[in-house]
């Protein structure tokens, strides 16, 4: 009888075994599981991350600001251009080489016509570092004088206070606005109905064609 009742016991652990198996076999493993943990070596990281030209989506309003009366499709297009990091903050990853490639474009005009032209892009091929630019005006000095040059000084400074000098509209996207040199007003190019051709909406904050709000 105990061996009987022995028997069953280890029949039943034996199974039991046999059935977590499987379902161990046919259960997916995690991404995780699959793959080792990856470290990128030092050089690796370096020389991918160094100047160089990289294959970057440009936006085509931003190479051809002023047809702002056309849809482009695709909208945006890949071009080789200077990206990346120099090993000094006084470098600047700036192109040595440069080439022009021609793609087909669509150009669209709402409601009236659309056919597929060709447009040049400039294309980087080669990129150095080298020092930055400085981009500061440097100051006049004054020149200290008598007499009629006085004059004529103060009489310059009083018309200079005269002139406008008008802030960029935005340091991003300047090519989406126009500005009134007088009053320094500031309008997008884009029209409400040009962005409801393309059922989206105006945004006269970043003339920009949104999405509509719901």
């Amino acid at each position: 009888m105990n061996f009987l009742l022995s028997w069953v016991h280890w029949t039943l652990a034996l199974l039991l075994y046999l059935h977590h198996a499987k379902w161990s076999q046919a259960a997916p493993t995690t991404e995780g599981e699959q793959k080792t943990h990856e470290v990128i070596k030092f050089m690796d990281v370096y020389q991918r991350s160094y100047c160089r030209p990289i294959e970057t989506l440009v936006d085509i309003f931003q190479e051809y600001p002023d047809e702002i009366e056309y849809i482009f499709k695709p909208s945006c297009v890949p071009l080789m251009r200077c990206a990346g990091c120099c090993n000094d903050e006084a470098l600047e990853c700036v192109p040595t080489s440069e080439s022009n490639i021609t793609m087909q474009i669509m150009r669209i005009k709402p409601h009236q016509s659309q056919h597929i032209g060709e447009m040049s892009f400039l294309q980087h091929s080669r990129c150095e570092c080298r020092p930055k630019k400085d981009r500061t005006k440097p100051e006049k000095k004054s020149v200290r004088g008598k007499g009629k040059g006085q004059k004529r000084k103060r009489k310059k400074s009083r018309f200079k206070s005269w002139s406008v000098h008008c802030e960029p509209c935005s340091e991003r996207r300047k090519h989406l606005f126009v500005q009134d040199p007088q009053t320094c007003k500031c309008s997008c190019k884009n029209t409400d109905s040009r962005c409801k051709a393309r059922q989206l909406e105006l945004n006269e904050r970043t003339c920009r064609c949104d999405k509509p709000r719901r």
